[in-house]
């Protein structure tokens, strides 16, 4: 008889399926901390867990367990060297929440363009001149580079080009026909790409630690060029971001993730007036939430069934010897 924890609030329909499951007993803890869930982790037979760290020493705590399920695709703050030494097999959910990162992106883009928060708070306060700097700017005409073309970004595209924009995109993982496909200019001079571009989007994994656009990259941009990040904390370098936004030499960034989140209270960009700053929420729209829930708690329920779909697994060479019985 499987014993599940459930790491943070998920949505009803995905905890409908756990708790219909036949032999399947439960532990909810609804506190977003490592601190809430790790006394619980040794009783856990699966784990499915949301966005909180799951170090090595909390897997070491968990002698019974038998596979962990990412309610969403990322992974950073899961130890899967850990796991794999184990055999324990880490399971995220498939194309659930592409379509609400990327109109979130969007969101991001257009706000910054359009300087919605500026002009908001200028009709709430005293500042109704404000529309006669015309300081807002059309997305149609301008260039957006993509930092990554995989579902996310493809998605972005496309919302992209019915804006009028011209997209370019690199990744270097990806064959040219990958780009011509979704009829976009493939780039293969980053640095070139970044100095011609407006709107940089980023939306590709933390691969080696370093920030994909660090204080050299963010140089390359003009001073009217915007930065856009929902994708992972650590892809863009904070403290260089902040010294740039500053110093105007580009216009301003949207941002979604965070080296630590919650950022600290004293986090310059938190003070900046040119960032647009939302909660790592990109993903969780009302209709992705529902989706990563029951994708999640099915690939719990599959894994145990014996029918946990491969490719699902981050670390899925231990599938070989993984064993869902106690």
């Amino acid at each position: 008889m499987p014993h599940i924890l459930v790491v943070g609030p998920i949505h009803a329909s995905g905890m409908a399926l756990l708790e219909a499951a036949p032999g399947v007993t439960l532990q909810v803890v609804n506190q977003p901390t490592l601190e809430a869930y790790a006394p619980f982790v040794g009783k856990a037979d699966a784990i499915l867990i949301r966005t909180q760290p799951m170090p090595a020493t909390v897997i070491a705590a968990a002698q019974r367990l038998k596979m962990v399920s990412r309610h969403g695709v990322g992974f950073d703050a899961v130890d899967v060297a850990a796991l794999s030494a184990r055999a324990i097999p880490l399971a995220i959910v498939g194309d659930v929440n592409s379509i609400s990162v990327a109109e979130h992106t969007m969101t991001l883009m257009l706000a910054l363009a359009k300087q919605v928060t500026t002009y908001d708070a200028a009709v709430r306060g005293t500042g109704w001149g404000t529309r006669n700097r015309f300081s807002a700017f059309e997305l149609s005409g301008k260039t957006l580079l993509l930092l990554g073309f995989g579902r996310i970004g493809r998605r972005v595209a496309k919302l992209a080009a019915a804006f009028g924009m011209v997209v370019e995109a690199y990744d270097p993982v990806l064959a040219k026909a990958a780009f011509d496909a979704e009829g976009v200019r493939a780039v293969t001079d980053l640095d070139a790409a970044l100095a011609r571009a407006d709107v940089v989007s980023l939306h590709m994994p933390r691969t080696d630690g370093k920030p994909m656009m660090g204080a050299r990259e963010l140089a390359l941009l003009r001073p009217s060029a915007i930065v856009i990040n929902s994708a992972r904390g650590g892809l863009v370098e904070e403290a260089a971001l902040a010294a740039a936004l500053d110093a105007g030499r580009i216009a301003g960034a949207g941002l979604d993730v965070f080296d630590a989140e919650p950022p600290p209270p004293d986090h310059p960009l938190l003070r900046s007036g040119r960032t647009i700053l939302s909660p790592h929420i990109a993903g969780l729209s009302i209709e992705s939430a529902e989706r990563m829930a029951v994708s999640s708690a099915e690939n719990v329920l599959d894994f145990f069934a014996g029918r946990l779909d491969p490719a699902l697994v981050v670390n899925r060479d231990v599938l070989q010897v993984a064993r869902p019985t106690a």
